[in-house]
């Protein structure tokens, strides 16, 4: 159960992944076979089914293949309603932006821009210093594939704040980094194992703006989601509270109530977490990344290189620089990112032979039968048969 004074600091903490090796779209082809089987399709909606029943409000599955969209729901997208889960819906996709963030590095790495093994201290001198903390040994690659050591600043003292604090409350990125690094001391050195921090892609945030001039949205916008088309992904503007239409209410489960915790600043959240998109267009970005429309092939191979084993997440997650290889119940190779924020829990990914998949609900698990419920929507979706 999550507690009033803690919706900050568990905001981005979690993560499920997704990868593709080929182009996703929806298709007005209708002679091509259709996405899913039928009796796979049902498969999937009884999962769907059985997530809800599990206690989370709403779920929705988009599975692309062939060029082609599948969606199904379950649940309510306003429990004070009853009204559904909307079909295309906006949903907060947290640490999916971690995804986002390493293409823009791995881009100005192919412009010769940034040096993945550079220390961090040659493009953001003096911010990452503290006890055991010395940014001139802690390198892009190390922030990317969390293998720096650094702590998690979602455990600062100022982030655990009733949620209402949220509405108004404007975050800095270099401030949250500072008082992290300042106040806490690092976990490990630079390269012992890989400890998942958000701290790191904060500080990747700060190294996009620092190195390009602009802000982190507007990279994000001018380098994948307007190449790609993807017109339901943004990072939100200041002071942009609410989601963009269609979209559910996203609920948390506080001292034992489900609370709306649907608007709110998610600055807190930065390059960690702050994008916001649809499960067509997450599909659809993953697929483009792995299959090379966004990145040189050898930058595509170097963001999967040699993963390493999360060892503050369950097993079966090896992280390389953006993406994570995931393990799932069948003889399918699954590589991507997912999302945990206050309101909204993503599980996205995809296979090696095309099949993109994202899981979008709007209630974090309030138990581990309700997680391991939603777990089963993605394993089912990724694993069911043509």
């Amino acid at each position: 159960m999550t507690s009033r004074r803690r919706i900050v600091r568990t905001a981005v903490g979690a993560l499920v992944l997704a990868c593709a090796l080929t182009a996703c779209g929806t298709s007005a082809d209708s002679d091509a076979p259709q996405v899913l089987s039928d009796s796979a399709r049902a498969q999937v909606q009884r999962a769907l089914d059985a997530a809800v029943a599990a206690g989370t409000a709403g779920v929705q599955v988009v599975v692309t293949e062939g060029g082609r969209d599948w969606q199904a729901t379950a649940g309510v997208g306003d429990a004070g309603t009853g009204s559904g889960f909307p079909a295309d819906a906006h949903v907060r996709a947290g640490s999916n932006t971690k995804a986002f963030a390493a293409t823009v590095i791995m881009q100005l790495v192919s412009a010769g821009s940034v040096q993945l093994d550079a220390p961090v201290e040659r493009y953001l001198p003096g911010l990452v210093q503290g006890e055991g903390i010395d940014g001139n040994r802690i390198t892009v690659r190390n922030l990317m594939q969390h293998t720096s050591g650094l702590p998690e600043y979602l455990e600062l003292p100022e982030l655990d704040r009733d949620y209402a604090d949220l509405l108004d409350t404007r975050f800095d990125a270099a401030e949250l980094v500072r008082s992290a690094v300042r106040t806490m001391p690092a976990h490990f050195p630079p390269g012992e194992k890989a400890e998942y921090s958000n701290t790191n892609y904060l500080i990747l945030g700060l190294l996009i703006e620092r190195v390009t001039g602009r802000t982190f949205a507007a990279e994000v916008a001018t380098r994948i989601t307007e190449p790609l088309g993807l017109g339901g992904t943004y990072i939100p503007a200041p002071g942009e509270l609410g989601l963009r239409d269609p979209h559910p209410l996203g609920y948390e489960v506080v001292d034992g109530k489900r609370t709306d915790m649907t608007r709110y600043d998610p600055s807190f959240a930065g390059a960690a977490g702050a994008l916001v998109s649809t499960g067509a267009d997450l599909n659809r970005s993953f697929t483009a990344l792995l299959s090379g429309s966004l990145l040189e092939p050898a930058q595509v191979t170097e963001m999967r290189r040699d993963p390493r084993p999360l060892t503050n997440r369950p097993a079966g997650i090896d992280y390389g620089l953006g993406l994570a290889l995931l393990t799932v119940p069948c003889d399918r190779q699954v590589w991507g990112h997912g999302g945990s924020i206050p309101g909204f829990r993503t599980y996205d990914g995809v296979t090696a032979d095309g099949r993109a998949v994202s899981v979008l609900a709007n209630e974090r698990p309030a138990s581990a039968a309700a997680a391991a419920a939603l777990q089963s929507v993605f394993d089912t979706a990724i694993c069911a048969g043509p």
